[in-house]
């Protein structure tokens, strides 16, 4: 198996793909929750913040799947990315120090999800330091 040095995430509340990969090639992840088609929204009558809790195993398998890379991009349409973020900053804080970036992006094809995260990392590698 290839070593992968980086890592890109699209994660919306329906799945996450995760791409290992480097110059010459990748591999995928799709990391589903139990029960994909429970929507977190607003619940009526609620005492607390009124939102229906994450699923923080679907945020676990994640991680689990994001394994070892060196450095990470987070993307996706809507807050499930910074849900993530804030799950690995509880659970993970060695991880968040690899998180190179958290974007918006909507829904790209895996070509283009990966052809954005190479672009993204070739110009973050020009500018940090490299070990």
């Amino acid at each position: 198996m290839t070593e992968h040095n980086h890592s890109v995430v699209w994660i919306d509340h329906h799945e996450a793909r995760i791409f290992h990969f480097n110059a010459e090639d990748e591999e995928r992840l799709v990391v589903r929750p139990d029960n994909p088609h429970v929507h977190v929204h607003h619940k009526a009558n609620a005492i607390g913040s009124g939102h229906a809790a994450e699923n923080q195993a679907f945020f676990g398998a994640v991680v689990e799947a994001i394994g070892g890379s060196k450095a990470i991009l987070i993307t996706g349409p809507g807050v499930a990315k910074t849900a993530l973020v804030k799950h690995i900053a509880r659970h993970d804080p060695a991880l968040l120090e690899r998180v190179a970036g958290v974007e918006t992006v909507d829904h790209p094809s895996d070509q283009n999800l990966l052809a954005h995260a190479r672009a993204y990392f070739k110009t973050a590698d020009l500018m940090t330091a490299q070990k």
